[in-house]
């Protein structure tokens, strides 16, 4: 094992998050699902709820400018929770596999503050974790530096000692620009070999 310091996004990576698992209860028409979280509420807007944003508000406002979409509006803050289509068993195997090689493990997620306790008592292994930082706590969501430097400064880590590991590839960037290592998540057995490629597993 060597000193590094291994950091996991979770949407996309640990958990699978998709708010199409609710919508698809609720529009009858795949197209016109896909056309409302394209243009109702898309990525976007979400990404300032995990920037700390309350739910409450943000649905408020969505719902003045868009009252014919409301009730869906809202279903996005009420039934957030049918939108966790569970853990990503292949993934979370790897995280297990590198805690037990003794490698310390932390997680930055861009989650909202007032759903992200939710996610953390469904999923025990998020409890496992030597620490995490949450955007919606931080008001800060990646892929702004200054999230990537708060996880640095709290729990007295060396950027060129951690190795990031997201599905994004815009956060990927950004924390390469800090000296992070990092891996482009694809899929469980892309990760697995990549982790093997860079002597980690």
């Amino acid at each position: 094992m060597s000193d590094r310091t291994i950091i996991f996004d979770f949407g996309g990576v640990l958990i699978d998050w998709n708010p199409r698992y609710l919508y698809r209860q609720r529009f009858t028409q795949e197209s016109e699902m896909e056309w409302f979280l394209e243009n109702i509420c898309t990525s976007e807007w979400n990404l300032k709820i995990d920037c700390g944003k309350p739910f409450a508000d943000s649905v408020k406002e969505l719902s003045a400018t868009y009252p014919r979409w409301e009730k869906e509006i809202v279903a996005f803050h009420h039934g957030w929770e049918k939108m966790l289509g569970g853990e990503i068993p292949e993934s979370v195997e790897i995280l297990e596999d590198l805690q037990t090689a003794g490698y310390k493990i932390y997680g930055l997620t861009n989650w909202s503050a007032e759903t992200f306790p939710i996610a953390f008592e469904r999923f025990k292994f998020l409890q496992t974790l030597d620490g995490i930082v949450v955007s919606g706590t931080e008001k800060l969501v990646k892929p702004d530096p200054a999230i990537f430097e708060k996880l640095l400064e709290r729990f007295n880590l060396e950027a060129e000692n951690c190795l990031f590991i997201d599905d994004n590839l815009h956060n990927i960037e950004a924390a390469g620009k800090l000296g992070f290592e990092t891996i482009h998540f694809t899929d469980p057995p892309r990760l697995r070999l990549d982790l093997q490629n860079a002597g980690i597993l």
